[in-house]
């Protein structure tokens, strides 16, 4: 189905009904404006018996009238005044009703398996004049609005209210035209808005999502909490982007698995191991289905730089990046299975429920700084016995290889247990995050060009390489080659840091 999304820039102000509004003529870059068109808009809002949407600031609603009819998904953008609306013309649409799927991929993570029902019903009396730039073309929208609003919610009540909508049109549009329209619009009398959207104003108070934060002396059970809530966040913003194979969607997604599990593994004494251990499993698993998308992500991006400024033939960079492509392709379509899956929306359930009534373990009091000082330490100790280790290893050697790779592995589990302690924003937290993150790129870059080597390794001796490629993969193995070395020798400057 057809789909289009727009960045909507608007101002709402409550008014009395029937109030006479401005001339907004004299707004900087307008030199005209349209005959006012009246409209009739009658809508229907859907959401979840428990306003899974609402909650998180996001309308979907079905409408007819007007230029826009059809379905209609507000999202926040994360700058004030400014929505994203994704549109769903009633052509492109279910014959049947039902929400179209557009509409459902970018909120399934927050519905999973409720049922959409109508929540309010509304219908505008909409009243636009369309404001002109020097050129004819339309700089922004001004509409006079009566509502009458029904809310469809088991108690639900009927309203009646009148605003004023301004909303900014155009591929490049003026802020200071937005500026200037609130100057005038409030002298007119428009009020700020009771409410944030009609749909809010329709069914009255909502659940309100708000963002994790802890107090100024708070304790472990309340840092690993707001942690948890955090990442939970960070997996619920990434999981339309996954299903849309957006960039670097699947690493992120992934990250806010590891990171989720890197609490209950670096702080295992503050939430009760034995009801969280089953989550960490959970989270296990669908890092690593992520983890197969990602890592094919990753290969092809390093094809690409390994073949970049050479004379490769065709064949040969079909050999490297053609199969590696339907990998990824394959890999894409296990995680979004996944993603649709039962399990996974049982999974998102789960962790909502444990930051709702989180099961507190035997250190759930202690101090935040305590707790993050033992997890750091214990964290310290095991990358150092893995370091002697090492040194007591034939470089070059697979056992000295693994344990290197062993290292990166503890490091990056450090740096997560101390980005745990951002929240409480102490400097020397972030020292130590530094120099795990250092550990963790130098022996990432490593462990790359090891593995682009052995594939080099393995395409020359298939015997199917012509002689100009076989002179092509004797250049990209000498970079790699220098590549580790640098990689190495950046370890080895870090080290000792921790």
């Amino acid at each position: 189905m057809a789909a289009s999304e727009v960045v909507e820039i608007e101002l709402k102000f409550d008014v009395d009904a029937g109030h006479t509004a401005p001339d907004l003529r004299a707004l900087p870059g307008v030199i005209g404006a349209t005959e006012p068109e009246t409209f009739t808009l009658d809508a229907t809002y859907f959401d979840t018996e428990n306003l899974d949407l609402a909650g998180n600031r996001i309308t979907m609603r079905r409408r007819t009238g007007g230029h826009d009819a059809g379905w209609h998904l507000k999202r926040p953008t994360g700058t004030v005044g400014a929505r994203r609306e994704l549109r769903v013309g009633f052509d492109d649409a279910p014959a049947d009703g039902d929400v179209p799927a557009e509409m459902l991929t970018p909120v399934v993570a927050l519905v999973r398996t409720r049922k959409l029902i109508p929540v309010a019903a509304l219908s505008t009396k909409r009243t636009v004049t369309t404001l002109l730039g020097s050129d004819g073309s339309p700089v922004a929208e001004f509409a006079e609005d009566l509502v009458t609003a029904q809310s469809l919610l088991p108690g639900g009540h009927f309203q009646e209210w009148a605003e004023w909508e301004f909303e900014l049109l155009g591929d490049r549009p003026d802020k200071n035209v937005l500026k200037a329209a609130e100057k005038i619009l409030q002298r007119a009398g428009g009020r700020a808005p009771s409410s944030a959207s009609k749909l809010a104003r329709a069914i009255g108070s909502t659940p309100s999502v708000t963002e994790p934060h802890v107090g100024k002396r708070p304790t472990a059970l309340e840092l690993v909490v707001t942690d948890i809530a955090i990442h939970r966040n960070s997996l619920v913003a990434y999981d339309p982007l996954v299903r849309v194979d957006a960039e670097d969607a699947v690493h992120q997604m992934r990250v806010a698995c590891r990171r989720l599990r890197s609490i209950f593994s670096g702080f295992p004494t503050v939430l009760d191991e034995a009801r969280t251990a089953h989550l960490n499993e959970e989270l296990k698993l669908l890092a690593r289905i992520l983890g197969e998308a990602r890592d094919s992500e990753v290969q092809l991006a390093l094809d690409e730089s390994l073949l970049r400024s050479e004379n490769a033939s065709d064949e040969l960079i079909a050999t490297l990046a053609g199969a590696e492509t339907a990998v990824h392709d394959r890999a894409i379509k296990a995680a979004h299975s996944a993603m649709n899956s039962e399990r996974y929306f049982s999974l998102l359930d789960a962790i909502d429920e444990l930051i709702a009534s989180p099961p507190p373990g035997p250190d759930a009091d202690l101090e935040a700084t305590e707790a993050v000082d033992r997890s750091i330490a214990k964290n310290r100790k095991s990358i150092r016995k893995a370091q002697a280790t090492l040194a007591t290893l034939p470089e070059g050697s697979h056992e000295w290889t693994e344990q290197l790779h062993l290292i990166r592995r503890r490091a990056k589990r450090l740096r997560y247990s101390t980005d745990a302690a951002e929240p409480l924003g102490r400097k020397k937290y972030r020292k130590v995050a530094k120099a795990a993150k250092d550990i963790q790129s130098a022996l990432g870059d490593f462990n790359d060009t090891a593995i682009n080597r052995k594939r080099l390794a393995e395409i020359v001796g298939s015997g199917t390489a012509s002689g100009q490629d076989l002179f092509v993969l004797g250049r990209i193995d000498a970079r790699q080659e220098n590549d580790s070395a640098r990689a190495l020798e950046a370890y080895r400057a870090v080290a000792k840091d921790l």
